[in-house]
């Protein structure tokens, strides 16, 4: 039996406007609270950030849009359509993935025209391993949808089951490096399905195989572009939220929680307004800094952090793709070097989305914008990082580097072209109250995955704070913090029959 939240739960305070906070909050009041979110920010999206500048809009959070049934469900908690809100445009090549002798592979949601890509650079038998990887990856997700990820976790013990065996046999905590070696033989198809490990926050050969089923989102179950960029998605929650009667308040700080015996009573704002509350979510990087009694685990590892460089260009930067995944020669060693030696990748290999391929009303006529995405160690020697860089002088310099790179590797004339730019490193993350200075939270290693990461209802402080976000389970990830909000909520709800 999972733990909710005991007592009144009528009146509930969602402390952040991100995908979290709002999932949390839409199925709150679908529950019938009364639900009041409070966003520091000037409007929604938290890290699903926006700048709009000479007809140019960045998206300066997540650049991949998958898994859309997850916000479709969130949004059926208040009797809402996702089609009604929100224009979703189904990528026909999900990625390109661009390597480092010349030659590009494009990755297709459709099976067929995949395997036939496959078949045309690396031969029929690798086309072969591809139409069953892609099922064996179908079959990882579903058995991890139900153990792992679709719930809330209070012990370990809450795994056990079939589903937990049938994950053990088709060797779903063996190396991910080596899960993958075993259907490919290509090298740069071993690269395609193993790089997302990085999204996880560990190497692909120390991943276990389990991380596979991130490809699985992104890969094998399709991509997304939302008209009007990422940031329209937190924009039409909002929305639905507010028509639905949640009352959100932007430009609005949190103190602290005022605290009574083992609950908390009231929210305290910035201004000194106070906002009682029988529940509160809190979707915060670092929960330790607002809820009282909280402990983060005794000595935590965090994700490598990034360079992401979001420029609008006068350039047409025709022949590219909305998102490229472009390899550098060095593959072993990147991961090393940002995981272990706790230095910027020598020789990168980036994330560039370009959404305005598809959605020409984010750029003026003639221009593209632009995200690239450089992983680099954050900030905790702990995790492999390393404190003393001083990106306020490294910074500018990678960005450099960063855009020579793609201008080297077909991107030409990108660099002279730049209208609008934003640049943000492990600084600026870490001024945004981001642990470790990462945006990618609590790297996912065993120790820190399923039950053993901080489960949304913490056993430890007010039994009335419930949390939710990429740092607590069941991870990172746009899909991951969408089903966050929802387990936070039913924490407060108990579970939904729907």
């Amino acid at each position: 039996m999972v733990r909710t939240v005991p007592g009144r739960t009528d009146r509930v305070v969602v402390v952040g406007a991100g995908l979290a906070g709002l999932s949390a909050a839409l199925r709150l009041r679908g529950a019938g609270r009364e639900v009041t979110v409070v966003e520091r920010a000037a409007g929604p999206g938290g890290r699903a950030g926006r700048i709009e500048e000479r007809g140019y809009a960045l998206d300066t959070g997540p650049s991949v849009f998958t898994a859309p049934e997850l916000v479709a469900d969130a949004l059926a908690a208040v009797g809402e359509k996702l089609e009604d809100r929100l224009q979703l445009v189904p990528l026909e090549t999900t990625y390109r993935a661009q390597f480092a002798d010349g030659s590009h592979l494009d990755v297709h949601a459709d099976v067929d025209a995949f395997a036939a890509e496959v078949e045309a650079l690396c031969g029929a038998g690798e086309a072969a391993a591809l139409r069953r990887y892609l099922a064996d990856l179908a079959e990882l997700y579903r058995l991890q949808l139900t153990t792992f990820i679709d719930r809330n976790l209070d012990t370990p013990l809450d795994l056990l089951g079939p589903q937990l065996v049938q994950l053990a046999r088709r060797g779903g905590f063996g190396r991910l490096s080596r899960h993958v070696e075993r259907f490919f033989t290509d090298d740069r198809l071993r690269r395609l399905f193993s790089f997302q490990a990085l999204y996880a926050g560990v190497s692909p050969y120390r991943a276990i195989a389990a991380y596979a089923v991130i490809a699985q989102l992104d890969i094998g179950a399709g991509v997304w572009h939302p008209v009007g960029g990422i940031a329209a998605v937190p924009r039409a929650m909002a929305a639905a939220a507010a028509d639905a009667g949640v009352t959100l308040r932007h430009d609005t700080g949190v103190r602290e929680l005022e605290v009574s015996g083992s609950r908390v009573t009231g929210v305290l704002l910035d201004d000194g307004e106070r906002l009682p509350a029988d529940a509160v979510v809190v979707t915060v990087d670092r929960p330790e800094t607002l809820v009282p009694g909280f402990r983060r685990l005794r000595r935590p590892v965090y994700s490598p952090s990034c360079v992401a460089v979001h420029v609008g260009v006068r350039s047409e930067l025709a022949g590219q793709a909305h998102h490229t995944i472009s390899f550098g020669a060095a593959w072993r060693e990147v991961f090393d070097e940002l995981t272990r030696d706790g230095r910027p990748m020598t020789d990168p290999s980036l994330l560039v989305s370009m959404p305005s391929h598809t959605d020409r009303s984010l750029a003026p006529e003639g221009g593209q914008v632009l995200s690239i995405v450089a992983p680099t160690p954050n900030l905790d020697p702990h995790s492999g990082g390393n404190p003393d860089l001083d990106w306020a002088t490294l910074g500018p310099r990678y960005r450099d580097e960063v855009l020579a790179v793609l201008e080297s590797r077909g991107w030409t004339g990108l660099t002279g072209a730049i209208e609008v730019e934003h640049v943000d490193t492990p600084l600026t993350w870490a001024a945004q109250g981001m642990a470790a200075g990462t945006p990618f939270a609590l790297a996912h290693t065993f120790g820190q995955t399923g039950p053993f990461r901080t489960p949304t209802l913490p056993r430890r402080g007010p039994e009335n704070v419930v949390l939710a976000g990429s740092s607590v389970q069941p991870g990172v990830g746009v899909p991951m913090v969408v089903i966050s909000g929802r387990l936070a909520a039913e924490r407060i709800t108990g579970r939904d029959p729907r």
